[in-house]
C-alpha cells in the first residue's frame, strides 16, 4: 500500500502509534478491504476531477476558445498529481 494512504490511516486511529513501519502494518491486522476501500476513495476523487474537464475536452468548439486550454490542463495535471500521491495507477 501507498506510504501517503499508510500515514492517513495511522492518522485515523487504525494502527498504534508506537514503532510505526511495514511490520507493524502487518501486524496490527493489515486489512485488504480497507486498502481497496482506499484505493476506491482515491480512484472515485480521480473521476471526479476528470467528470469537470472531460466535458470540456470533448467539446470541440469550447476548445477552439484558448481560456479552456488551461482549464484542461490543470484538470490533466490534478488528475496525475493525486495518482503520483497516492500511488494509484490507471
Amino acid at each position: 500500500m501507498n506510504e501517503r494512504i499508510q500515514e492517513l490511516a495511522k492518522q485515523a486511529g487504525f494502527y498504534p502509534e508506537n514503532n510505526w513501519d511495514h511490520t507493524n502494518w502487518h501486524a496490527a491486522g493489515h486489512n485488504p478491504t480497507f486498502e481497496k476501500f482506499a484505493e476506491l476513495i482515491v480512484r472515485d476523487c480521480i473521476e471526479q476531477v476528470r467528470g469537470e474537464f472531460l466535458p470540456v475536452l470533448e467539446d470541440k468548439e469550447m476548445m477552439k476558445d484558448t481560456h479552456w486550454d488551461g482549464y484542461v490542463q490543470c484538470g490533466v495535471d490534478s488528475v496525475v498529481a493525486i495518482q503520483e500521491h497516492f500511488g494509484v495507477e490507471e
